[in-house]
């Protein structure tokens, strides 16, 4: 099996960061005054919609409220997506075990890299900056994220995107993500899928996963366990 490629999913996957978004929405809600506040068990029934202000949208509506409206909703996520950089910059976050190798080793020995996420390009810009000290574009050869789809996961589209970018088919690279949405969404583009579960996922239904593993670490380890 020739691979040419790995795309990494980003939040759960590259790094455990969902709580430090749920802390970045709860804290964006407290300074607007907004009187809601996302429990984990509110966040993780809130995670089966991708996308931040997706989510603000369909807890509006599950409420019953009608205020803050979607151009409120847009001002409350980028007053968020502000916070969350600044909670990154202040040590709040670590790459998940093995991410760090695999990336190191995949570049060494000649594999290309990308970035397919629900997330927007300044979330990646700060973990890539927190967790490696460089830009995202000095990380990774390819960045597609939610705000550039027509459709976030779990349709196909930033998939579809990261390989047209990548310019590769769907046989030459490998996924690794760390949800069912992320799972369906890389299955609809074609690509066989390492998932490794994260926090708020490990209860999901990961049926059509090429192979479901605790990590990833070397390019030897994952290539073998895609192939057993």
């Amino acid at each position: 099996m020739t691979v040419r490629a790995l795309i990494f999913d980003v939040d759960g996957t590259l790094a455990e960061t969902e709580e430090l978004h749920r802390r970045a929405f709860n804290e964006t809600f407290a300074d607007a005054g907004l009187g809601w506040h996302w429990s984990q068990a509110d966040y993780s029934d809130l995670l089966k919609t991708t996308g931040g202000k997706e989510r603000m949208r369909v807890f509006r509506d599950q409420i019953g409220a009608t205020d803050p409206d979607d151009a409120g909703i847009a001002a409350l996520h980028r007053d968020k997506t502000t916070r969350y950089a600044h909670l990154m910059q202040d040590g709040n976050i670590v790459l998940r075990s093995g991410i760090r190798s695999l990336v190191a080793d995949a570049r060494s020995r000649g594999l290309r890299l990308a970035v397919a996420t629900t997330t927007s390009r300044p979330n990646i810009e700060a973990l890539t900056h927190a967790c490696w000290g460089k830009g995202a574009d000095d990380v990774f050869d390819v960045i597609a994220a939610g705000d550039e789809v027509a459709a976030k996961k779990p349709a196909p589209d930033v998939y579809d995107l990261a390989l047209d970018r990548l310019g590769l088919l769907a046989e030459d690279a490998i996924a690794i993500e760390d949800t069912r949405n992320g799972l369906l969404s890389a299955r609809g583009a074609g690509l066989r899928v390492v998932i490794t579960p994260s926090l708020y996922s490990a209860k999901e239904d990961f049926a059509g996963a090429t192979v479901v593993v605790p990590e990833v670490s070397t390019l030897d380890d994952l290539m073998s366990s895609v192939m057993a």
